[in-house]
């Protein structure tokens, strides 16, 4: 089982592989999950990529991510440490002089925004004010690409979502990221900021530490009990990360994809209970799967319609849940855990 690598794939064409080189690129939430594959990425495209990570990064308390990154300090033009929702955080932006900046810095886990709303919010939204602020004030800016969520639309009134459909978050963090979203939006109309608006359903992978999938492979290989939410009939659209990292660099390098709110999922959608059981049989795991009170904001249903994306990028996820699965599963059982 071979795992499609987004840069050298052959759904690239040669205007996107070209894009980036020589380019000085921002990734905020590089000590992130899918900030680290994203930097990485452009690395090999030969951009000059500069990353903006918290502060405890720096400190000895960065993430598994950020540890990855740090292998090849030498190879990245500037490491920003801060706080993205801090007052220094433009400064800091600016000083760096991107001309493309990838905003993937957030707070991004449901459960963490239902105890510690307040700190999400500000976070998330006054955060990608700060990036929306230094790429007005910028003179050399030519893209902005806002990575919101599928949480903004809230519960599915369709079959599958489409970017249309109606936003109503259900949790302090779905919220929060609508109004990055919305902050984006208006900054474009206001300002003629050059802003591209991805809105990416539920991605996994190597190196994501939290949420659903990792949290159930965890559990797997070690025999404990897999808990789900309710009766676990709720469904997600599961995207591997180099489809979501293949996506970002397609709408970065599209002139056409200026303005848009662009969606990128599968297009399939799973229920919660049939990855748990996929997990345990692919983990040749004997844990047993429980359920526990459902949780509060949960959204019932999530699904893609990514015909937008498909039509403006040619956008396709061609990494099956079957594979993303055992090639996440096999880098957490060969991962020395700190």
């Amino acid at each position: 089982m071979t795992i499609e690598n987004p840069i050298t794939s052959n759904n690239l064409p040669e205007s996107v592989l070209s894009a980036f080189q020589g380019r000085r690129v921002l990734v905020t939430g590089a000590d992130g999950f899918i900030g680290s594959h994203l930097a990485e990425s452009l690395l090999q495209l030969r951009a000059k990529v500069g990353l903006f990570v918290r502060g405890s990064a720096r400190l000895g308390c960065g993430s598994w991510n950020f540890r990855c990154l740090e292998a090849a300090p030498n190879s990245f033009e500037s490491i920003i440490a801060a706080d993205i929702a801090s007052a220094d955080a433009l400064s800091l932006i600016r000083g760096f002089d991107p001309e493309i900046i990838f905003h993937l810095a957030a707070i991004a886990y449901v459960n963490y925004s239902l105890d510690r709303p307040r700190e999400v919010f500000l976070t998330n939204a006054v955060g990608t004010q700060n990036i929306l602020e230094a790429a007005r004030l910028s003179k050399t800016i030519e893209r902005v690409i806002i990575m919101s969520s599928s949480e903004v639309y809230g519960p599915c009134q369709s079959p599958a979502i489409a970017e249309d459909h109606p936003l109503n978050p259900t949790s302090p963090y779905a919220a929060s990221k609508l109004a990055a979203d919305r902050l984006a939006w208006s900054y474009r109309q206001t300002y003629g900021l050059p802003v591209i608006i991805l809105r990416p359903f539920n991605t996994y992978g190597p190196r994501h530490t939290y949420d659903v999938i990792p949290k159930f492979i965890k559990l797997a290989l070690r025999n404990q009990p897999l808990p789900i939410y309710g009766d676990g009939l709720q469904e997600r659209d599961f995207t591997y990360v180099s489809d979501t990292v293949k996506g970002l660099l397609l709408a970065a390098s599209n002139p056409k994809a200026v303005g848009a709110v662009i969606n990128l999922g599968s297009s399939r959608s799973v229920t919660i209970r049939s990855v748990a059981e996929r997990i345990v049989g692919l983990a040749e795991s004997q844990s047993p799967i429980v359920y526990v009170e459902p949780r509060m904001a949960e959204v019932s249903r999530l699904c893609a319609n990514t015909g937008f994306a498909r039509d403006l990028l040619g956008f396709r996820a061609t990494v099956s849940l079957e594979d993303g699965l055992a090639a996440t599963i096999a880098w957490e059982k060969a991962r020395k855990t700190p």
